[in-house]
């Protein structure tokens, strides 16, 4: 993905290394969640994403992670710089010391997967954006599906493509969103199946 058109051309930096000097720079001992999106710039899309998608996998949470996926891809398909979240989300205090030893802790999985997933293959940085954003929005859809664990195949492909987002590896987006337009697809057949069988049963 390349940052273009009004945006200026930004050097790639990794995500362990972006996290690792974000939270060095903290300069209190609490930080707060606007501040933590604000200085991941770009990328706090991505990371909410993988957040969420672990979320949605969880079994009882799937449907609240779902609806904050729905608001998250609508604000990706608007193309806007940084979330925008409730202020009892976003003005909550987190302690910065403890996050930075999360960070130390989960930074060499980070390196590993860096070292397979990287940039290449860019595309046009604010339309990726809204092609995800709109994908994201429809796999939220499919969480509200009343279908047994029809939680994890989406939760798991928002968490790829947040990821492959994030990484800026527009292969495996391409895989990520492809993988994604089949598993709606399929949704889409069993959602039909099931209103026809309904309908049918009500016509009875």
């Amino acid at each position: 993905m390349r940052r273009d058109g009004n945006a200026t051309s930004l050097a790639y930096i990794p995500t362990s290394q972006l996290f690792r000097g974000v939270l060095e720079n903290a300069t209190t001992e609490n930080v707060t969640v606007a501040w933590l999106l604000r200085s991941l710039g770009q990328r706090s899309f991505g990371m909410i994403m993988l957040l969420l998608g672990l979320v949605a996998m969880v079994p009882g949470v799937s449907v609240v992670a779902g609806l904050l996926l729905a608001v998250l891809g609508f604000q990706m398909m608007m193309a806007r710089d940084a979330p925008i979240l409730p202020r009892f989300i976003a003005d909550r205090s987190l302690p910065a010391q403890k996050l930075s030893r999360l960070v130390d802790r989960s930074i060499p999985v980070m390196r590993t997967l860096e070292r397979i997933v990287r940039p290449r293959w860019h595309t046009p940085f604010v339309a990726t954006k809204r092609v995800v954003g709109l994908i994201v929005l429809l796999l939220a859809a499919t969480l509200f599906v009343p279908i047994p664990l029809s939680n994890i195949i989406p939760g798991a492909l928002v968490m790829l493509a947040a990821f492959a987002y994030v990484e800026e590896d527009g292969i495996l987006l391409c895989i990520a969103l492809g993988i994604s337009l089949g598993s709606l697809a399929i949704t889409a057949v069993e959602v039909w199946a099931i209103l026809k069988e309904a309908g049918f049963l009500l016509g009875l």
